[in-house]
C-alpha cells in the first residue's frame, strides 16, 4: 500500500538551509517562492474548524482547507462573509458539510503568505519526494505549513524526509500551533464558558463570577451584530444577557431586594432594543420552511410579507447598530463590568455567604420539583399559557444546572441534561408555533385597510400558514407530554434526588 501525504506545522521562519543540513544523502531543491500576498484565516465566530483541528486559508481568490494529512480541498472562490451552503457544489463544500449552517465564514486572523514547492533529490538527481511550504507571517510571528508527498517506490526517502520535518515541527498540537505562532493573544470564542467555582465559594461571589463572564460574551458579539456577519451574533448576545438576568432572578437572597430590582431593570433595558431584530431574523431564516408549508398558489402573499420583513429588519438593525456604537451604551456596559469586577459594590442579601455547593443543591432541587409538578398536569386540553410556563421553568432549571455544573460529576449531569434538553426542544417548538401564529395575525391586521379588510391574496396565504402552524403546535404538545415521561423516569428521579436532595430547604 502506498504512503499518504504528511503535514507538519513548523513555528518560526522556515529555514531551507537547515533542512539541507539535516538530510543525509538527499538534497532538497526549492523553486523560487511566489510573491508574498495577503491571506485570511477563515472560520466562524466560535471557530468550529479550529476546534476540529482544521485550517481554512483564503488568499488571492483561492480557498485552501488543511487538516491532519495536509490539503483536503483547494478551490477558486470567495469565502469571507460566505455561508458554506451558498458555495458551489464540489469537494470543498462537501469537506465542510458539518460546518454550522447559521454561521458565516469570517476572518479570524490575517497576514501575508508565501508559497514554495520543493523536490528532494538523490545522488543521481532523481526526484524521490515532493512537497510544498506555505510560510505565513502575521504581527505576532511566523509559521510554516509543510506538506510532504510520497512518490511510488521511494518509501525510505519519504520516511527520512518526514522524520526530519517531524524533528522541526511543533509538538504541542498541530493546527493549534498556527494560532499560537501567529496570534498568541487570540482566545477562541465560547458562547457558554465554564465558570470555575469552589465548593464553599460564597454565593455572592458565584453570582458575580457568572455575570461578569457572560457580560464578556455579550460584548464579544457586538462587532458582529454591527457588521451583520450572521444572525447568530445577536442570538448569542441575547442569550448571554438572558443568562445574566436568570442569575438575578434565580439567586434569590444573594443581593439585596433593592439592588436586585435595579439590576433587573438595567438588563431588561439592555435587552429590549434587540427583540424586534431577533424576531425578524427568525422569520427570515424560516422563509423556505414557510413556503414549503403551503401550496405554490399561495406563495405570492407570503413573498410580499417577507419583502416587508426584510425592509423592516434593515431599518431595525441600523437603529440597533447606532445604539451599540453610542458612547452612552459603552459607558453603561463599562459601569456594569466595574460593578461586578468584585463584590465591593454589591449589596449582599441574606444568602450572600452561603456556600456554592449547598446553595446549588437547594436551588436545583426546588426548581426540579416545580418543573415536575407543572409538567405532570399537562394534558391535550391544558391552556397554552401553562405550557409556556413549563418552558420557562425548564429553561431556568437548565441554566441553574449549567451554572453549577463544575461542582458535580460530569457523567451524572449528562444523564440529566440529555432528556431535559429533549423536552426543551419540544417546548421551544411549541412556543415558536404559538408566537408565529400571533405574529401572522398581527401582520395581517397591520395590512388591513380602514374597514378591516386585507388584501385577498395576502389573507389567504397567511390563513393557510396559520392553519398549518396550529396543527404543528398541537402535535408538539403531544410530544411534550411523551418526552416528559422520559425525563420523569424512575432513574432520572433517583439521580436528581441523590445529587441535590440532601436536606429539606
Amino acid at each position: 500500500m502506498g504512503q499518504t501525504s504528511s503535514f507538519f506545522v513548523i513555528p518560526g521562519k522556515f529555514d531551507p538551509a537547515g533542512l539541507s543540513d539535516a538530510l543525509r544523502g538527499l538534497t532538497p531543491v526549492f523553486e523560487a517562492p511566489e510573491a508574498a500576498r495577503p491571506f485570511d484565516l477563515l472560520d466562524c465566530h466560535d471557530q468550529s474548524l479550529r476546534a476540529e483541528g482544521r485550517l481554512l486559508i483564503a488568499s488571492g481568490g483561492t480557498l485552501r482547507l488543511l487538516q491532519g494529512q495536509g490539503d483536503v480541498a483547494v478551490q477558486r472562490c470567495k469565502g469571507k462573509g460566505t455561508f458554506v451552503q451558498d458555495m458551489p457544489d464540489g469537494p470543498f463544500r462537501s469537506a465542510l458539510a458539518g460546518f454550522p449552517k447559521l454561521r458565516a465564514l469570517m476572518s479570524i486572523g490575517s497576514g501575508t503568505v508565501e508559497t514554495a514547492n520543493f523536490a528532494v533529490l538523490d545522488d543521481l538527481q532523481k526526484t524521490q519526494v515532493r512537497g510544498s511550504v506555505l510560510s505565513l507571517t502575521a504581527n505576532d510571528g511566523q509559521v510554516a505549513l509543510v506538506t510532504v508527498h510520497p512518490m511510488r517506490g521511494y518509501d525510505r526517502a519519504y520516511q527520512s524526509v518526514c522524520s526530519t520535518f517531524e524533528s522541526m515541527a511543533d509538538r504541542t498540537g498541530g493546527i493549534e500551533a498556527v494560532f499560537h505562532s501567529l496570534y498568541s493573544d487570540a482566545t477562541p470564542y465560547n458562547a457558554k464558558p465554564e465558570v470555575k467555582l469552589g465548593m464553599q465559594e460564597p454565593s455572592i461571589e458565584v453570582a458575580a463570577d457568572i455575570i461578569r463572564t457572560f457580560l464578556v460574551v455579550a460584548r464579544r458579539n457586538e462587532a458582529g451584530i454591527i457588521a451583520d456577519i450572521d444572525t447568530e451574533f445577536l442570538h448569542d448576545y441575547r442569550v448571554s444577557l438572558r443568562r445574566v438576568r436568570s442569575v438575578l432572578s434565580l439567586f434569590k437572597g444573594v443581593f439585596s431586594p433593592e439592588q436586585t430590582d435595579a439590576l433587573k431593570r438595567e438588563f431588561s433595558d439592555l435587552m429590549a432594543p434587540t427583540g424586534r431584530v431577533r424576531d425578524l431574523d427568525v422569520y427570515l431564516l424560516e422563509k423556505d420552511i414557510y413556503f414549503n408549508l403551503i401550496p405554490a398558489n399561495l406563495h405570492q402573499g407570503v413573498e410580499a410579507m417577507f419583502a416587508q420583513f426584510a425592509k423592516e429588519r434593515t431599518r431595525a438593525l441600523a437603529g440597533l447598530s447606532r445604539r451599540f456604537r453610542s458612547a452612552a451604551y459603552d459607558q453603561k456596559m463599562n459601569d456594569l463590568f466595574a460593578l461586578f469586577a468584585d463584590t465591593k459594590g454589591l449589596e449582599p442579601g441574606p444568602k450572600a455567604d452561603r456556600g456554592a455547593y449547598d446553595y446549588a443543591c437547594a436551588l436545583i432541587w426546588k426548581r426540579y420539583r416545580k418543573v415536575c409538578k407543572l409538567a405532570r398536569g399537562i394534558t391535550p386540553d391544558t391552556p397554552d399559557e401553562v405550557v409556556h410556563d413549563l418552558r420557562i421553568d425548564c429553561k431556568k432549571l437548565r441554566y441553574l444546572m449549567e451554572f453549577f455544573a463544575p461542582l458535580f460529576d460530569k457523567s451524572d449531569f449528562k444523564k440529566l441534561i440529555k432528556p431535559l434538553k429533549k423536552l426543551q426542544d419540544n417546548l421551544g417548538l411549541f412556543n415558536d408555533y404559538s408566537v408565529q401564529q400571533e405574529a401572522l395575525f398581527e401582520f395581517v391586521a397591520t395590512q388591513s385597510n380602514t374597514q378591516g379588510q386585507a388584501n385577498a391574496q395576502l389573507a389567504m396565504s397567511i390563513g393557510g400558514l396559520i392553519a398549518v402552524l396550529d396543527q404543528r403546535q398541537k402535535a408538539e404538545r403531544d410530544r411534550v407530554i411523551a418526552n416528559f415521561q422520559h425525563f420523569d423516569s424512575a432513574d432520572i428521579q433517583h439521580l436528581f434526588r441523590t445529587l441535590f436532595h440532601h436536606k429539606e430547604d
